[in-house]
């Protein structure tokens, strides 16, 4: 082959550059719409696949400005703005808080995890498609366009582009016959954390099908910030659940096999195999690891069941289908049935294991899932009650523990990206971007509205210093992008808890730097401890698709306050508080906690 000179090939470069940005308004026509057509092909050959892919985003975001217009977006976005202004005025920030800031990021954030440095993990698809009344992700894609990317925000940074990096998962050769390789497609996985704060993903999008489950197992390394990639599952999964144990190994069921979507597998995997260690210091990097089928199997007949591993030390499997809640011991390797769930079928709505004081969580809240149902309903000692109801039923909820115990819900819809008004139709019903809160007596009562409508693939999550993280959604992020054609794709917006608004907050100056064994006396420091009440454990979120099985919230024991030292007691046991990491806040009388450090429980 003739090699070019490099000015040659940056002048080829910039021809088709140039030729990109003409064709562009005109919808491509000269030079095709498909990134893994021919001219994609032609492009690659000058300037390389990546840039190639750049390119054919360019022209795909241009033909979807010209059907779904920016001045639309604008509109759109603008109309939100001052509907939640009108909505939120009659709301005390002391007693409901408040919505405030609202941001672009680089990405729709279908997975999200809050990691133990304090940053947060965003993850999703790269969009096909920018006209929001159509499908945007790659779904039933075979070949490059089916790819995943993934960014780290930087709180400590602030909102601006600064305050993300890129953190693209591992290339890889999927089996779908292309021999494409691209950013491995592991959007609809499922994940959780392992106990020395990486994040274990499994599972994902191998295309066609309807969606096709991918045999892809990854850690995501918070320490280094890098991706690691492991053996691959014996059976693909898309749309699995993932859950830690009390011995800090990860259970994995459900999700569509790699024979594409109604096919759900039955197969059971813990990660890692039993006969190697579990990863537990900061360098110990899961890399070619295993997992290991379990003798019992989870025949869910639907997507992303929730699973919570409680204080009996035992996984409980909650199935959309009422008549699928299933206890599991992983240690006999045994699946028993639960009683019914006095609800039918529910869709995508929250589950959270209700806070229970100094002991691990023994009880299940489950909620939303279905519009016509506003009750909540629990699963305590093998029984199931029909709790207080929310003020009405919502699909693609995120209810989240806040670390004075209270619950917070976010984000909702009719349906599958449907907010009101039909299916991939923009437009939402204010309800829905309506938040709703449960207050320490188990009742319900509305909250301030969101910016954005958000529900199928909207996410939350409770940051160290109290504040709520809200986004997700692509459909409503690309309704609503202020400028469809930059690199800036999604949204996100920040609520400050009515606690954050009722005078000065504790101060937590040092906690043990090592890890705290179970049941421990340990002690920390701080300006304000005459005035601490309360101390909390807040395990950090990873969440998908409502699905938050990492979610638990521990009272720990006061046992003495000298000076500026107050003394503390660890969890009693690993089933009460599973090995890793959690956030420690100190709160006051008034239940208004400071800013959170990070400890590790459990000791190896």
């Amino acid at each position: 082959m003739r090699r070019l000179h490099r000015s040659a090939l940056l002048s080829a470069a910039a021809v088709v550059s140039a030729l990109v940005l003409q064709a562009a308004p005109a919808h491509a026509a000269a030079l095709g719409h498909d990134a893994d057509g021919g001219t994609a092909a032609a492009e690659g050959a000058v300037i390389g696949a990546d840039h190639a892919r750049a390119h054919a985003e360019l022209r795909r975001a241009a033909e979807g400005a010209g059907e779904y217009p920016q001045s639309r977006r604008t509109a759109s976005l603008e109309s939100l703005r001052v509907s939640q202004r009108e909505a939120n005025a009659g709301f005390d920030a002391a007693v409901s808080g408040r919505f405030t800031e609202y941001f672009p990021s680089p990405d729709f954030g279908v997975h999200l995890a809050l990691l133990p440095t304090g940053k947060v993990l965003l993850f999703s698809f790269s969009r096909v498609e920018t006209d929001p009344t159509k499908e945007t992700g790659p779904t039933d894609r075979i070949g490059a366009a089916n790819a995943g990317r993934a960014y780290l925000w930087d709180p400590a940074k602030g909102t601006g582009p600064g305050a993300f990096k890129k953190v693209t998962p591992p290339v890889v050769l999927m089996p779908d016959g292309t021999h494409a390789p691209r950013p491995a497609p592991f959007f609809c996985a499922g994940h959780s954390f392992l106990p020395n704060g990486m994040l274990g993903v499994f599972g994902g999008n191998t295309g066609g099908k309807g969606g096709s489950g991918a045999k892809l197992s990854f850690v995501f390394d918070p320490w280094t910030e890098g991706w690691y990639r492991n053996r691959d599952m014996a059976v693909g999964r898309w749309y699995p659940s993932v859950v830690t144990g009390a011995d800090g190994r990860q259970i994995i069921m459900s999700g569509q096999s790699e024979r594409g979507t109604g096919t759900p597998t039955p197969v059971v995997v813990r990660f890692p195999a039993p006969g190697r260690a579990v990863p537990w210091r900061p360098f110990d990097i899961p890399l070619g690891i295993a997992s290991q089928r379990l003798r019992s199997d989870a025949p869910f007949r639907n997507d992303y069941p929730h699973l919570f591993s409680l204080r009996d030390g035992k996984i409980y499997g909650l199935g959309r289908d009422a008549d699928q809640q299933w206890l599991f011991d992983t240690g006999a390797q045994t699946r028993t049935d639960l009683p019914r769930r006095p609800a039918d079928f529910r869709g995508y709505g929250s589950a959270v294991p209700l806070p229970a004081g100094f002991r691990g969580p023994d009880s299940v809240l489950v909620l939303g899932g279905d519009p016509l149902d506003p009750n909540t309903y629990r699963l305590a000692g093998g029984a199931w009650t029909t709790e207080e109801p929310r003020a009405f039923g919502r699909t693609q909820d995120d209810t989240l523990i806040l670390p004075d115990a209270t619950l917070l819900t976010v984000n909702g819809a009719l349906s599958t990206r449907d907010y009101g008004f039909g299916p991939f139709n923009p437009k939402a019903d204010l309800k829905y971007r309506q938040t709703e809160l449960r207050g320490a007596d188990g009742r319900w009562r509305l909250g301030p509205a969101q910016r954005l409508p958000r529900g199928y693939h909207s996410n939350a999550l409770v940051l160290p210093d109290g504040r709520v993280m809200v986004t997700g959604d692509e459909l409503q992020q690309i309704a609503n992008d202020p400028d469809i054609k930059d690199d800036m794709d999604g949204s996100i917006e920040l609520y400050e808890p009515a606690y954050l608004h009722r005078g000065a907050r504790p101060v937590l100056d040092r906690v043990p730097a090592g890890e705290i064994a179970h049941d421990a006396e340990f002690s920390v420091e701080s300006a304000s401890a005459g005035e601490v009440r309360r101390a909390v454990l807040l395990a950090p979120t990873t969440v998908t698709h409502a699905v938050n099985t990492s979610q638990r919230h521990l009272e720990l024991r006061m046992t003495g306050v000298r000076g500026r030292t107050i003394g503390l007691r660890a969890p009693a046991t690993s089933a009460d508080a599973p090995p890793g990491y959690y956030m420690l806040f100190l709160l006051d009388a008034k239940g208004v906690p400071g800013t959170a450090r990070w400890v590790k429980i459990g000791k190896r």
